[in-house]
């Protein structure tokens, strides 16, 4: 009786392990695997040394060459926004603020900037689709139409070639897988972007002067971007590690006049790098725990204790043995009984005859 209540108690619990791995696998881990609505504000460094950059300084554009730029990009949860997303988009995108910098190292002046607002699919951590994009170049806020990644790549990154949207040319070209790498102890998906002959978008008044002052006798210019950029993703979590970029920027002007305005590469620095993949190492564990570790450990879990109830359920009842015969008695048999009862009779004295 006890080691069939035994085997039930062991057959339920068994079966709610195997309910929590299934919850854990299909339940919990797709929620676990979204951008989080309470992410920390984040930056990232990469600097190129020995650039050659185009400096306006007071209206004036000068060509400088043989110092080092750093490039510091900020990325900040913009909660009122993420609250206010409706439809689609409401609990399936975040909405983040992002800025970047760009300064001397040696004068600290400052060479470039922007700021945009964009949201992101949680779960791919591409561009969604949001009326109200927008990127600032420049002291005003222009509409902007993002798409493809980013700053991210998708929870559980593929080895597959994945589009990633370039602000320069307001547009996505593909980047393909090419290898895997070490960085820091984690196993690196790496991609490569090339964008080649592109048209940078700069506003006209802005154009103007440098056409003016750095095109003699040209009339108008564009500018002619180039860019190698390769990414080191953790595939688990879709995190960039490591970013590369190889840039180079013309102004070609209408005459046939061409001057090198950019000509840097940039790099992540080791600190970045460092931090990076520190909190990919973390997020990486907490991921496959949720989605990998603890349903199999509990599947394996179940599995055991309903073998175990099973094998107690089919055991038989121990039946009770029988009682043995009592053993033979002589002096108690009836044969015997009335053999002493003859003894006893031939032993009578008879009392009649002494009289």
């Amino acid at each position: 009786m006890k080691s069939r209540v035994l085997g039930a108690a062991l057959f339920a619990l068994g079966v709610l392990a195997l309910v929590f791995a299934g919850g854990l696998a299909y339940v919990v881990a797709p929620t676990v695997e979204q951008l989080p609505y309470d992410l920390k504000p984040t930056q990232s460094v990469a600097v190129a040394p020995n650039a050659r950059f185009l400096q306006i300084t007071t209206g004036k554009a000068e060509v400088v060459e043989g110092v080092e730029l750093r490039s510091t990009i900020t990325v900040t949860p913009d909660a009122k926004a993420t609250s206010e997303l409706t439809g689609p988009l409401d609990g399936e995108a975040v909405v983040w603020l992002v800025g970047q910098q760009v300064m001397r190292t040696d004068t600290n002046a400052l060479i470039s900037a922007y700021s945009t607002s964009l949201a992101l699919d949680r779960e791919t951590g591409a561009a969604a689709d949001w009326d109200k994009h927008w990127l600032d170049t420049g002291n005003n806020q222009e509409p902007v139409k993002y798409s493809g990644q980013i700053y991210k790549f998708p929870f559980g990154t593929e080895k597959k070639d994945y589009e990633i949207y370039d602000r320069d040319i307001l547009a996505t070209q593909p980047a393909r897988f090419v290898r895997t790498e070490q960085i820091e102890g984690l196993e690196t998906y790496v991609f490569t972007q090339e964008i080649r002959d592109g048209i940078q978008e700069i506003p006209e008044d802005r154009l103007s002067v440098l056409t003016s002052q750095l095109l003699d006798g040209a009339a108008t210019s564009k500018v002619h971007y180039n860019n190698t950029r390769t990414v080191w993703v953790e595939p688990t979590t879709g995190q960039y590690l490591k970013v590369e970029e190889k840039q180079s920027k013309n102004l070609v002007g209408d005459n046939g006049q061409s001057v090198s305005i950019l000509d840097a590469t940039f790099t992540y620095t080791d600190d970045t790098i460092k931090k990076a993949a520190d909190t990919a190492g973390a997020n990486r564990q907490k991921l496959q725990l949720v989605g990998l570790w603890g349903p199999i450990v509990l599947a394996v879990l179940g599995a055991i204790l309903i073998i175990a109830a099973l094998f107690l359920l089919a055991r038989r009842p121990s039946t009770a043995t029988t009682t043995a015969a009592p053993k033979h008695n002589p002096r108690h048999s009836a044969t015997d009984t009335n053999a002493d009862a003859d003894a006893d009779a031939d032993t009578t004295v008879d009392t009649s005859k002494k009289s």
